[in-house]
């Protein structure tokens, strides 16, 4: 156990490690089950998470807001079918003002490192330039998506201009009139690029894989749909469970990769109804299954294409000037701004590379995760007593809300918390053959997928490895986490 100061120590019971999407979920239905003694720990100064952080031009969500909300905190009057940021980052400022979720803030502190001390049977977590806390229970809701991904091109250091990524949006920098390159075309990109495209002088894509892009639903809400959601609560679940099994159905054709063909040859269509020029269109068509990658929308990026100020690049970038990006066939395009488009670090070993996790017998989290991220459930990790985790290995999603995983996660971690409650134990702790067998039997549904149909996505570690996404349908997860099976795990009522 590291020195700490004894004497500034805070206490609690239940410590979150993020005060985004999941970590102010979890402190909702600990509230709703008559707890509060908790704190949120936040790195930055405000709530919000990847809604707080990603305010790029055209960001938005690409599950159905009425899907993309807590069921138990709900939102009766969006304004479209898929919300952009600024909208649902209001919805997470309402629900944290309802629920007063700042009174159990700490912002402004980044865990640097947390250790389980076996003699006592209590976290204790270190920030930066902050008292240590001690928690009964450990609860990382800090999400897989908050790194940003920064390439290394070679002249970089070099380059004069302007340069950001799309999650550090330099709102203050005038786009107007100004020669922009993007780098890559992944999420985030595919929203911004169409936004951008009307304000640049010229804009240069590099595209190193094309995605799948399919259509996308803009209509509105009545505000008749939005009395009536308002008004009858039943009314909004109804529509709710539409969209979930709507959404649910997607699942199919990942399953059994032999139907997602029918989906592709409509995808390709799509592509070629939107872009006016057949050799682009070949360009902007990918060559994996679909499927096999994240699966994105927008009506709006193909057809910003077509304008003659935008120019998609496929040629690998050779370097950087101090006034423009060198390609590999030797042409130099001169630019003012670069703009990374290139997501997140996934890997939760490098994601964690600034924060310390250790567990029982000395041994740390990443290292632990050394061959690969696993746990039970993606919730709770084999050596790590009362620690647990918001969408953990192998339960991200491709097909429907991960709002619906995080309800069934936390309910989940209730229960677990209080059957060390009710067994007058201090601790728990998933037994390591059941974690084994779990991660064993979800690699086993992984294969076969279209997700392990060849390519190289984000879902997979070095190696190929998935480590990210649910193998199938969600209600199956719902089905396993709604009950918790006491055997699966060990109480620990004194020092080991």
């Amino acid at each position: 156990m590291r020195n700490a100061n004894k004497d500034a120590i805070q206490k609690t019971k239940v410590a979150i490690i993020g005060a985004g999407f999941g970590g102010l979920a979890m402190a909702i239905r600990l509230l709703q089950s008559q707890i509060n003694d908790f704190v949120i720990l936040e790195k930055t100064n405000d709530v919000g998470g990847t809604w707080r952080e990603n305010q790029y031009p055209g960001a938005a969500c690409d599950v159905q807001s009425h899907m993309y909300s807590l069921s138990f905190a709900p939102k009766t009057d969006w304004s479209k079918r898929y919300a952009e940021a600024d909208e649902i980052f209001g919805y997470i400022q309402d629900i944290t003002e309802q629920y007063k979720l700042k009174n159990y803030c700490k912002f402004n502190h980044e865990v640097t490192h947390a250790e389980f001390d076996e003699n006592r049977n209590v976290w204790t977590v270190e920030f930066k330039n902050q008292p240590t806390l001690e928690a009964q229970f450990v609860i990382f809701a800090s999400g897989p998506l908050h790194v940003p991904q920064i390439p290394h091109i070679k002249g970089i250091e070099k380059f004069k201009g302007k340069v950001f990524h799309s999650s550090k949006w330099e709102h203050d920098y005038d786009l107007n009139g100004k020669s922009v390159a993007s780098i890559g075309t992944g999420g985030s990109a595919i929203q911004y690029i169409p936004e951008i495209a009307p304000e640049v002088k010229q804009l240069y894509v590099f595209q190193r894989t094309a995605a799948w892009v399919i259509p996308r639903d803009e209509r509105k809400y009545s505000q008749l749909s939005k009395t009536l959601f308002k008004a009858s609560n039943i009314y909004r679940q109804i529509h709710r469970t539409r969209l979930y099994w709507t959404n649910e159905s997607r699942v199919v054709p990942i399953v059994q990769p032999q139907i997602m063909k029918y989906g592709q040859k409509l995808a390709e269509a799509f592509i070629r109804f939107q872009v006016k020029d057949k050799e682009l269109a070949k360009k902007l068509t990918p060559d994996f299954v679909m499927g096999c990658k994240r699966i994105l929308i927008s009506n709006k990026y193909f057809p910003t294409f077509n304008r003659k100020n935008v120019e998609l690049v496929t040629d690998a970038i050779q370097e950087i000037t101090a006034n423009g990006i060198i390609t590999k066939d030797g042409k130099e395009r001169q630019i003012d701004c670069l703009i990374y488009g290139t997501g997140f670090i996934t890997d939760p070993r490098i994601y964690l590379k600034h924060f310390d996790c250790v567990g029982r017998n000395g041994i740390e989290l990443k290292q632990a995760w050394k061959d690969g991220a696993e746990s039970y459930y993606g919730i709770s990790h084999k050596g790590f007593p009362n620690l647990f985790q918001l969408l953990g290995p192998n339960t991200v999603l491709a097909h429907n809300s991960v709002i619906f995983m995080i309800e069934a996660q936390v309910d989940y971690i209730l229960q677990m918390m209080d059957l060390v409650t009710q067994s007058q134990s201090n601790a728990i702790v998933v037994k390591d053959q059941v974690q084994d067998q779990f991660n064993q039997d979800v690699q086993d549904m992984l294969n076969n997928t279209v997700w392990q149909s060849g390519c190289v996505s984000w879902y997979q570690q070095d190696g190929g490895k998935n480590f990210a996404l649910w193998p199938t349908y969600t209600w199956k997860y719902w089905l396993k986490t709604k009950s918790l099976h006491p055997s699966d795990f060990r109480l620990i009522s004194k020092a080991a």
